[in-house]
């Protein structure tokens, strides 16, 4: 048997971030032959993923995050089983790592960011060796990039909840960006404005609308005004512009723009919660 120093075990501990026994274990099974100790830990993390395939990874990081000139944000999901390991330092780190790597090299979606070089290897190589790390399935699930005038990252203390807005026009006052991300957090809008609701969304709320105007015995003739008069109120309650400001009840989140700059406004946003 290879006689295997210190060195070479810290060394393919700090590559593969496994722990310093399997590091000794994959040396001492290659025979010694580094790269083939590193295939051999990404081998057990891919034995491991396929062993909890079935597993549900509910848990996990939520991190959102601008670059620097606050021109373009990124939101990403990095799911894992147990709220253990959700909590754990250095899986958020690991977390925050790939968020990094995603708006430094502006991928486009999440099979984009799956390839990106990660500290020798692809993105999806470096989640497998943690999943031989960690031991329990994890899932990068969901990624989003946004680019606008002015972004605004939010992430609610907990890493379960983030959210990312867009603004039409740069806003010197840090605190307007973060009540509309904060808004888009607590309230869940479907939208930015009532015109950009989905069609189909749209008909199903006038269809139920109608449905249960007809179950309060309402007159055929009426329906499709109270009908509408729902879907209004439906807009009213879930598109972000129209929603009333948390923070003040008395104007919409378009009021309170609005006062600000006659012309600013939402462009786009990005919101994801584990728990919805």
């Amino acid at each position: 048997m290879a006689e295997i120093k210190t060195a070479d075990v810290v060394k393919l501990r700090k590559t593969t971030g496994a722990g310093m026994m399997d590091c000794k274990k994959a040396l001492q099974e290659s025979g010694g032959d580094y790269d083939k100790a590193i295939e051999i830990i990404r081998k057990k993390g891919q034995a491991i993923a396929n062993k909890r395939a079935d597993r549900e990874a509910t848990e996990g990081a939520v991190l959102a995050r601008t670059t620097e000139d606050r021109k373009t944000g990124a939101l990403l999901v990095l799911n894992c089983e147990t709220d253990f390991v959700a909590k754990n330092e250095d899986f958020v780190a690991f977390a925050s790592s790939i968020l990094d790597s995603a708006l430094a090299q502006q991928a486009a979606d999440l099979e984009a960011l799956k390839a990106l070089p990660l500290e020798g290897k692809t993105v999806e190589e470096a989640v497998m060796e943690q999943v031989g790390k960690i031991g329990e399935k994890l899932d990068l699930s969901f990624y989003q990039i946004l680019s606008a005038e002015q972004m605004t990252a939010y992430v609610h203390p907990g890493n379960k909840l983030a959210s990312l807005i867009g603004l039409n026009k740069s806003v010197d006052d840090a605190q307007v960006g973060k009540d509309v991300a904060m808004q888009v957090a607590a309230m869940n809008p479907v939208a930015v404005d009532k015109d950009r609701v989905p069609q189909e969304v749209i008909d199903k709320e006038i269809e139920i609308g109608k449905e249960q105007a007809r179950r309060e015995g309402k007159p055929e003739q009426i329906i499709e005004k109270i009908a509408m008069g729902k879907l209004n109120k439906y807009f009213k309650e879930n598109t972000l512009l129209n929603q009333d400001f948390i923070k003040d009840n008395k104007k919409t989140i378009g009021q309170y723009l609005n006062e600000i700059d006659g012309d600013l406004t939402v462009t786009d946003f990005v919101r994801y919660g584990l728990k919805d």
